[in-house]
């Protein structure tokens, strides 16, 4: 997992404007809002590089290299760009209402949602808390 914080590119009196990625195309895109207290991912990639963009809110977040017992724990909040490479479960718990934009290098986007997600038996926040 790696985290960047992303920053202001044009400010003025309309607003912002922030570049996410630059000369990267992305395979997949989507908004993704999340309750407080509601739980997304718990589960890898075998194939696809998924990156996750902070738009508001604020979450903890656990990752794992698959064959790893380490779990890390992390907070993100607003213009954090987590990138996961293949192979790194990640699970995010919403510590208030937030929405995210995710975007995808691989399969991901509409029919093929699940077909490069292995989806975790045991949440990850869990298993973290009974170490």
């Amino acid at each position: 997992m790696n985290i960047e914080k992303k920053n202001i590119n044009f400010q003025d009196r309309r607003g912002v404007i922030t570049d996410i990625f630059v000369d990267e195309p992305k395979q997949h895109c989507t908004i993704i809002t999340t309750n407080k207290g509601c739980v997304r991912g718990n589960h890898y990639h075998k194939k696809s590089k998924q990156h996750d963009f902070i738009v508001s809110g604020k979450f903890e977040v656990y990752s794992q290299d698959v064959g790893s017992y380490i779990i890390y724990k992390t907070i993100v909040e607003p213009n954090d760009l987590i990138t996961w490479p293949p192979n790194v479960a990640h699970e995010f718990i919403a510590l208030e209402d937030s929405v995210m934009i995710t975007f995808v290098d691989g399969v991901r986007g509409g029919k093929n949602y699940e077909k490069d997600t292995i989806r975790l038996e045991t949440p990850l926040h869990e298993q973290h808390q009974s170490k």
